[in-house]
């Protein structure tokens, strides 16, 4: 049995923030860059904050308290998200409700995406409770951006006249999409991102290779360039190889054929993929290196070289709009046909 662990680029910050307990704050907001680990953070965090015998402030991992959160069972613990992500981590979405009942007669239903405001009401008989041997009690929510208006003002009540000896910590990517009187109510905890000697060393420790493209295609975030080489065979979607590679020549790619590799893929997994690429011709017709595909830098400074930016920076926004439609249940190929239709007559002359 271990305790979370934090990741290595985190350790210095965890020290320096878990030494001075006698004047912890009731709420943090712990963010930064998506995939660099926050959760992990806050979950090691918690860890810490429950043991009962820390070492430099950090959990032991031997205590009865260590085995409780091991165990997933803590008394002293709740995690708050929204039930679709309780299922993808293997937890019951029942659970999500913790102490609530199902209202009778409630129809079966898909998990929600959002943080519901039973949830946060169910959160009262706990602070009610004392805590199991007079310690800390947490309450781990995340992501917070899945807080809807009322779940998020309920909680902003609990936070304004805080239950006794109870830590929050919430995790966001990013501060500005919650609620601002919310976001008032926490004490912020910016995790920064790690260098990128630091992210490489620990890719490989993960057995990613080759770590350096898979990094650099998740922007330097090295959880994220973890899911990406799990879930994937290069760092650079083929696909997106025979888009460039016509474009650099000054011809039109096959949309058709295009269209239909994307048809099985995710829509959002693709619009990101071209987002990506949007982002490195625009740092191209600026002189600057690429960041995400460097294996496409060539053809991709080629295609920069002609490029009208403004028109470019147009098809840029236009595609984060429809990152809104890519969990809708459009015809898929039809979408990814039209998407590749406007990313082509935006990057020709």
């Amino acid at each position: 049995m271990s305790a979370p662990q934090f990741l290595p680029w985190q350790m210095d910050t965890a020290r320096t923030w878990l030494g001075n307990r006698d004047r912890f704050a009731h709420a943090w907001l712990v963010h930064g860059l998506a995939g660099i680990g926050k959760l992990d953070f806050a979950v090691a965090a918690a860890a810490s904050l429950l043991c009962e015998t820390p070492e430099n402030g950090l959990a032991c991992g031997h205590c009865a308290a260590c085995a409780w959160f091991a165990s997933g069972n803590h008394p002293d613990l709740r995690r708050i998200r929204p039930e679709a992500v309780a299922v993808e981590e293997g937890a019951d979405a029942a659970e999500q409700a913790e102490d609530a009942e199902p209202a009778a007669g409630t129809a079966k239903r898909a998990p929600s995406k959002e943080i519901r405001i039973d949830q946060i009401r169910s959160l009262e008989s706990w602070f009610n409770t004392a805590t199991h041997r007079g310690g800390w009690r947490v309450a781990l929510l995340y992501p917070a951006h899945a807080l809807n208006v009322v779940s998020s003002n309920a909680l902003l009540k609990v936070l304004e006249e805080p239950p006794p000896h109870t830590v929050f910590l919430l995790v966001a990517d990013a501060p500005d999409r919650l609620l601002p009187t919310l976001v008032s109510r926490c004490r912020r905890l910016p995790l920064p991102a790690p260098d990128a000697d630091t992210a490489l060393q620990w890719l490989r420790g993960q057995n990613v290779e080759p770590a350096r493209e898979w990094l650099a295609a998740a922007g330097g975030a090295p959880l994220a360039a973890l899911r990406l080489a799990q879930a994937g065979e290069t760092a650079c979607p083929p696909w997106l190889a025979q888009l460039i590679g016509p474009l650099a020549k000054g011809q039109a790619p096959d949309v058709g054929t295009l269209a239909e590799s994307l048809e099985k893929v995710a829509a959002a997994e693709w619009i990101d993929a071209l987002q990506r690429l949007y982002t490195d011709l625009m740092l191209a017709s600026a002189g600057a290196p690429v960041r995400y595909f460097p294996s496409l830098a060539a053809g991709v400074a080629q295609v920069a070289a002609r490029i009208n930016t403004a028109r470019v920076a147009e098809a840029a926004r236009w595609l984060t709009r429809q990152r809104a439609l890519a969990t809708h249940p459009l015809n898929a190929k039809l979408f990814a046909h039209a998407t590749l239709q406007r990313v082509v007559l935006s990057c020709q002359a």
